[in-house]
C-alpha cells in the first residue's frame, strides 16, 4: 500500500506539469487556427481535433513501448514526445503555417496519450480498495495544471511579441522536461519485462472476449459520452466567447475554471465511489452534463460562459472517473495493456471527432446548438447505465 501511495503521488505530481500542456493547446488551438486560416473558419478548430487523434493515435504505442521497457521509462519517453510537439506548434507559428502546427498539435497530443494512462499505471499497482483513490489522486494533479496551463499562456503567450502565443507553446517543453524528471522516481513492480503478467499467472483472454463484456460496453458507452461532450463543447467555448465580445484573456481564464473543475473534484471522487459505488458517481456526472446545456442554453452573458463550463468540468470528473473505474474491474493484470490501449484509442478517436464537430457546428448553428446536442447522448449514457444495474441486480439476486 505505501508504494502505491508513493506512485500515485509521483503520477500526480506528473499529472500537474505534464497535463498543463493540455490547456495550452485546447485554450488555444481553435484561437490560432481561426487566426492562421484565410478562409471557411469552421475548420479553426482541426488544430484541437489533430490534438485528440494525437491521443487516440498515440494510445497504443504508448501501451506497447510501456509493456516492452516498463512504464517509468514509457512515461519519459512520453515527456520527450510532448517536448517535440511543442517545439514544432512554436515554429509554425513563426512561419504562419496552418498544417505545420496542426502537425504540431498532433503530436502534443501523442505526448499527451502518455499523460492519460498516468491513472492506469496507479491503478494497476494498487490494492483492490484503493483502486479508485488512486485514480482520483493522479486526477487531482490536474487541479494544478488548471493553473499552471493557463497562467503559462498569460504569461509567455507575448514572450516572442509580435508571434502571439508562440512563447506558451514554446513553454510545453521545459513543462515537459520538469514531468520527465519527476517520473523517473517512478517504481513500479513487475512491469519491467515483455509478457509481464504483473501479479496474475492467469492467461490472457483474447480481446474480443473482453471488449464484449456487457460491463466494458457499459464503461466504454459512458466514459466515450463524459469524455465527447466535454471536448464538444470545451474547444468550442474560447470561440464563441470571443466571438460574443469577450477577450482571449477572458476565454482563457473560463478554461482555466473549467479545468479546475475538472479535476479538482478528484479529491473526494474515490471517497464518493467507494461509498455510493461507480454507477451512481457516473450517473451523478451525466446529470451534471444535463445541467452544464441548460445553463449554456439561457443566454451568452459571462457568467452563461463559465458556469457552463465549471459544470462542464464537474460532470465530466464524475462520469469520466467513474467509468473508468468500471473499466478496470473487466480486464486481467495479464490483459491490462492491450485493453487499456485499445479503450484509449476508442475514446479519442470519438473525442477527436467530437472536437472537429465541435467548429462545424458553432460556425453553421451556433452556441445553443452546441448545448443541445448534450441531451440524446447524455440520456443515451443514462439508458445503458440503467440496464447494466439493472442487469448486476438480476445477478445478484440469482447467486443468493
Amino acid at each position: 500500500m505505501a508504494l502505491a501511495r508513493r506512485n500515485a503521488l509521483l503520477l500526480s505530481a506528473a499529472q500537474a506539469v505534464s497535463g498543463a500542456c493540455s490547456p495550452i493547446a485546447i485554450s488555444l488551438g481553435g484561437l490560432v487556427g481561426y487566426q492562421l486560416l484565410a478562409s471557411d473558419k469552421s475548420w479553426a478548430t482541426a488544430p484541437v481535433t489533430g490534438f485528440n487523434v494525437g491521443l487516440a493515435l498515440g494510445a497504443l504505442p504508448a501501451a506497447w513501448l510501456m509493456r516492452g521497457v516498463g512504464r517509468r521509462y514509457g512515461f519519459m519517453s512520453g515527456s520527450a514526445v510532448l517536448a517535440t510537439g511543442g517545439l514544432i506548434a512554436a515554429i509554425a507559428l513563426f512561419r504562419q503555417s496552418f498544417l505545420l502546427f496542426a502537425i504540431g498539435m498532433l503530436i502534443i497530443g501523442a505526448g499527451q496519450s502518455f499523460t492519460q494512462q498516468y491513472r492506469f499505471a496507479a491503478a494497476d499497482g494498487a490494492p483492490a480498495a484503493f483502486k479508485a483513490q488512486a485514480i482520483s489522486w493522479v486526477l487531482a494533479g490536474g487541479v494544478f495544471a488548471a493553473i499552471i496551463g493557463p497562467q503559462t499562456v498569460i504569461y509567455a503567450g507575448d514572450l516572442f511579441a509580435p508571434i502571439s502565443f508562440a512563447g506558451a507553446f514554446a513553454a510545453i517543453v521545459p513543462l515537459a522536461a520538469i514531468a520527465a524528471a519527476i517520473l523517473s522516481f517512478l517504481r513500479i513492480p513487475n512491469d519491467t519485462v515483455p509478457g509481464d503478467v504483473g501479479h496474475d499467472d492467469t492467461p490472457a483472454r483474447p480481446l474480443g472476449e473482453i471488449i464484449r463484456q456487457r460491463r466494458f460496453i457499459t464503461a466504454m458507452t459512458c466514459a466515450i459520452g463524459a469524455y465527447a461532450l466535454m471536448s464538444f463543447m470545451m474547444t468550442g467555448a474560447p470561440l464563441a466567447m470571443v466571438g460574443c465580445g469577450f477577450s482571449p484573456t477572458l476565454a482563457t481564464l473560463g478554461i482555466q475554471w473549467h479545468v479546475m473543475a475538472m479535476f479538482a473534484p478528484s479529491f473526494f471522487t474515490g471517497r464518493l465511489i467507494a461509498r455510493f459505488g461507480r454507477e451512481t458517481i457516473t450517473a451523478a456526472g451525466l446529470l451534471i452534463l444535463l445541467a452544464c446545456a441548460v445553463i449554456a442554453a439561457l443566454g451568452i452573458e459571462l457568467w452563461n460562459f463559465w458556469l457552463a463550463l465549471v459544470l462542464l468540468g464537474i460532470g465530466w470528473n464524475f462520469g469520466f472517473i467513474g467509468a473508468t473505474a468500471m473499466v478496470t474491474t473487466t480486464y486481467r493484470a495479464s490483459e491490462k495493456n492491450i485493453v487499456q490501449g485499445f479503450h484509449d484509442i476508442t475514446l479519442f478517436s470519438s473525442v477527436a471527432f467530437a472536437s472537429l464537430m465541435s467548429g462545424t457546428v458553432l460556425n453553421h448553428w451556433g452556441w445553443e446548438t452546441v448545448s443541445l446536442v448534450f441531451w440524446p447522448v447524455a440520456l443515451l449514457c443514462l439508458a445503458v447505465l440503467a440496464g447494466q444495474v439493472r442487469a448486476d441486480r438480476r445477478q445478484a439476486a440469482a447467486a443468493v
